[in-house]
């Protein structure tokens, strides 16, 4: 009898880890998962509303937006202070400071979690991307994209301190869940370094398959790092400690943005945004097996567990909204409403430890103000095709902002994005934008003016279509996607 007890004993501690998973990033794995309530946020960082949306994930539910800035044309005024192109986010290891980066006025923001309190704002060097803490909470790295270093912040007086010296284009930065390593991506040459924390020394280098990776994450056991790229498509696996070797290369689809982990009873998974899919796919980080394919809506960009590992949570770049996955089931739980063309996104845990933290949030008014379009190749339906180009435009008062997540078209080519007289891309043209597509023949193209005109009163208006045509020397060529919708 005794026997069998110790035999019972043994195998429920073999078991048990695998039943259970703790840890989340960007914690330790040793760490205890932390459960969801209403104490919880999701923070997006909305590009152009220039907010910081604020959700409650108890419940699902938008509580208002940190308004950092104002939609154009007011942002264009030579007095205008506040911040542009909203896009970075990161935050405290104590949960109580999030760290806002906004590209067009080189900038970090530093909110207060409780009160959403703007408390200091540090201006850096030319087009930041990303900002985080380091897991003792000592320094902010910021990542200089438009330079070549890492921007080192005091993490208490959020002033700079020190740069770390790199290559052209470092686009984000994560650390290793000890402390001990800090993981930097390059969005223009093609490597990611890593870095020691302590002394901010160079001690690997590990090859992207193409120059532009957006992001990184770092697996909560300490063993792998996973970025993404672009431009082709791709995600790379490495090992997380020396020699850093490469492990997997995985082909993910057009615009491949976001990528973060879950740990739960089903294993270890690696969470990745596919924008020109509409999808986020799932791979186990043993196997590198793709295990679950989710659609979730238009153009997924950020991504982020929760605490407990229950449910990840991703920003609609393209649909102006957040989307909740239940990670036991991989199916969509809900869909909240956010502010314009979210990027970044982080969930912490226990950012509101009392009240109801809705203290200086405004209400989202003109941020959720959008109009969504379809185009797909010239005779096709968007039902049966998968060369699909989602547009969305953004109310900005007088203006709309426009971007279209562009797919199915010639790698390397160059296209231009028009108004056109007639829907089946005929007729009069008036081109809005030109672009070219990357190896993965996929873009995201912008453009702004007063796109969507108002018409109230008038007795006939002539209608206009979206279509994208090959570009022919300075010429357009023929229509290969037009307005669908």
């Amino acid at each position: 009898m005794t026997c069998n007890i110790l035999r019972l004993a043994l195998l429920t501690v073999v078991l048990l880890p695998g039943l259970a998973r703790a840890g989340q990033v960007p914690r330790a794995a040793s760490d205890s998962d932390i459960a969801i309530t209403s104490r919880d946020r999701v923070y997006a960082a909305e590009q152009f509303s220039n907010t910081v949306s604020v959700t409650d994930p108890a419940s699902n539910r938008l509580l208002g937006v940190i308004r950092l800035g104002e939609p154009q044309p007011g942002n264009l005024s030579p007095l205008y202070r506040g911040q542009v192109l909203v896009h970075g986010l990161g935050f405290s290891p104590d949960h109580r400071t999030l760290a806002v980066v906004s590209i067009g006025t080189n900038s970090v923001s530093f909110i207060d979690t409780v009160t959403n309190a703007v408390k200091h704002v540090t201006y850096v060097g030319r087009a930041p991307h990303e900002a985080f803490f380091t897991p003792d909470g000592k320094e902010v790295w910021v990542t200089i994209r438009g330079e070549g270093y890492v921007a080192v912040l005091d993490g208490a007086t959020y002033e700079e301190k020190t740069r770390i010296e790199l290559s052209n284009g470092p686009g984000m930065q994560i650390f290793s869940p000890d402390g001990t390593y800090g993981y930097v991506c390059s969005s223009f040459t093609p490597e990611t370094v890593v870095i020691t924390v302590a002394d901010h020394k160079v001690v690997g280098r590990v090859a992207q398959a193409s120059p532009f990776c957006p992001n990184l994450a770092a697996s909560p056991d300490g063993d792998q790092v996973w970025f993404t790229l672009k431009d082709i498509g791709q995600v790379q696996a490495f090992d997380a400690r020396p020699p850093f070797a490469m492990l997997k290369t995985i082909e993910a689809g057009p615009i491949t943005n976001h990528v973060n982990f879950v740990r739960n009873a089903k294993g270890s998974f690696a969470y990745v945004t596919v924008g020109g899919l509409n999808q986020v796919k799932v791979f186990r980080t043993d196997t590198f097996e793709m295990v679950a394919t989710i659609p979730v809506g238009r153009l997924p960009h950020g991504v982020w567990p929760s605490g407990d590992g229950t449910r990840v949570y991703v920003g609609l770049e393209n649909a102006d909204a957040l989307a909740a996955i239940d990670t036991l089931t991989n199916e969509v739980v809900a869909t909240i409403p956010i502010g314009q063309a979210p990027q970044a996104l982080v969930y912490v845990p226990d950012a509101v430890p009392e009240g109801d933290g809705t203290q200086g949030l405004d209400p989202l008014s003109v941020a959720g103000q959008a109009a969504h379009l379809t185009l797909a190749p010239v005779g096709a339906t968007p039902a049966g095709s998968q060369a699909i180009t989602d547009v969305s435009l953004f109310d900005q008062g007088l203006t709309q902002v426009l971007q279209a997540a562009a797919t199915g078209l010639k790698p390397t080519r160059a296209y231009v994005l028009a108004l056109v007289s007639k829907p089946d891309g005929s007729g009069a043209r008036e081109p809005l934008a030109s672009f070219m597509t990357n190896p993965a023949g996929s873009a995201v193209v912008n453009a702004v003016g007063p796109i969507r005109q108002i018409v109230q009163g008038k007795v006939h208006v002539d209608r206009h279509y979206l279509a994208i045509f090959e570009r022919d020397g300075e010429a357009l060529g023929k229509a290969v996607q037009v307005q669908a919708d």
